[in-house]
């Protein structure tokens, strides 16, 4: 199955929470909290006629933005634009 965003929407996969600290300390799962970075993986048309960003960007969103999908059984996240904070350059 594939997904396209529309209007000024991308997808997103987003970032798998640590399970351990640097220490090796086991975090609970409720105790986790919300990842709020990604990797870009489909970016509307319009997306891409107007802004600088592309398909593998790594970028930071709202930590409570964005509607969770499933696709091919991988969790994926639906964003606007507007809550896309920063694209994480290396």
């Amino acid at each position: 199955m594939k997904i396209r965003p529309l209007g000024t929407r991308l997808v997103v996969k987003v970032d798998k929470p640590e399970k351990k600290t640097p220490k090796g300390i086991v975090i609970p799962d409720k105790a986790k909290e919300k990842p709020a970075q990604g990797e870009v993986v489909v970016i509307s048309e319009e997306l891409l006629e107007d802004y600088n960003i592309k398909i593998g960007d790594k970028v930071i969103f709202d930590k409570f933005a964005g509607t969770p999908v499933m696709v091919d059984n991988e969790e994926y996240l639906v964003l606007f634009i507007d809550d896309v904070i920063a694209i994480i350059e290396e």
